[in-house]
């Protein structure tokens, strides 16, 4: 065989190689997504083509391409809440534009096409559509590319359930001290802001990805406030212990709150202050929630697995 001939075809092994994974991996994620049908909302053929089989709708076609209301669009497939309708504006594309989505809602990941980054759901992984940067609509310089037939929506004085994110030390025992709160939906364990995406326990333990151990709660607001979650976060950990919480050492395990809009910062440095004035030297960090990475299976609900009982998450009233 000509030497050239050789050369060419080993430079584009890796490439090859790359396109073999990406398949392999859409495949893997369809299978899942067939093989969870059942778990989620019943899709029509239409539905699945996009959102299952990664396809797109035609543009100006969509029914909320020009859509005004306000609002949140959340996840055909799942419900869950995905884009506020404050961060949608007309990029003139044809479909659907937002220039931010609700943190923690949307995971990026390569395109099978090897260039485009795709969009979908970080619940259930329902294909959204694609996000592009830099393009100058807006000052945040993003464009989620949603198709409209992967969302419903939810009118404003409808909304139901909202969401908020406490880091407090190992999120065993916050998750184990929420579950008793009355208007708390469901609770999830996972980690928040750090560097690096799809942290793995393992690699947050190091105390290197930046990565807090973080609770996400999801709370029907018609039967408990934010301001009673956030009072109770600060009762059932010390706020005052900076580094880390209890016997547990580490960056991981720092006291902070992530923020998913003014509100919610405000409320929280309310009551940072009420602390302050009491004498407590509060360390709590106050931060925009990022991405919300669900940590393990096995690390959910801990301690109802297991039977034990929490270690360094007591109850301490101090307000």
């Amino acid at each position: 065989m000509n030497k050239k001939i050789i050369k060419y075809s080993v430079a584009l092994l890796p490439v090859l190689i790359m396109v073999l994974l990406a398949i392999l991996g859409t495949n893997s994620q369809e299978k899942k997504l067939n093989q969870d049908k059942s778990l989620f909302n019943t899709l029509t053929p239409e539905e699945e083509r996009v959102i299952i089989y990664k396809g797109t709708e035609a543009p100006f076609t969509g029914k909320f391409y020009n859509y005004q209301e306000k609002g949140v669009y959340v996840c055909k497939r799942c419900n869950s809440p995905l884009y506020k309708s404050d961060d949608k504006f007309d990029s003139g594309c044809g479909w659907p534009s937002f220039d931010d989505e609700i943190p923690g809602a949307v995971r990026r990941q390569l395109d099978a096409d090897g260039h485009r980054t795709e969009i979908l759901c970080n619940n259930c992984g329902a294909h959204l559509g694609h996000v592009f940067y830099g393009e100058g609509f807006t000052d945040k310089n993003t464009r989620h590319c949603v198709n409209s037939i992967s969302l419903n929506f939810i009118k404003e004085e409808k909304q139901m359930n909202k969401k908020a994110y406490f880091a407090g030390g190992c999120f065993w025992g916050v998750e184990y001290q929420f579950k008793k709160v009355k208007g708390v939906v469901s609770l999830n364990v996972g980690y928040m802001g750090g560097h690096i995406e799809k942290p793995t326990y393992e690699q947050v333990c190091t105390g290197r990805t930046g990565h807090l151990e973080t609770m996400e709660v999801v709370y029907n607001p018609a039967e408990v406030d934010y301001e009673t979650l956030a009072k109770l976060f600060f009762e059932i950990h010390d706020p005052t212990q900076a580094n880390g919480q209890g016997p547990d050492i580490g960056e991981q395990y720092q006291s902070a709150v992530f923020y998913t809009d003014e509100e919610q910062k405000q409320t929280t440095e309310k009551l940072i202050q009420i602390l302050k004035e009491k004498g407590y030297k509060v360390v709590t960090q106050v931060r925009q929630a990022k991405e919300f990475w669900i940590a393990e299976d096995y690390h959910q609900d801990y301690y109802s697995k297991t039977g034990k009982k929490p270690y360094c998450h007591f109850y301490t009233k101090r307000f």
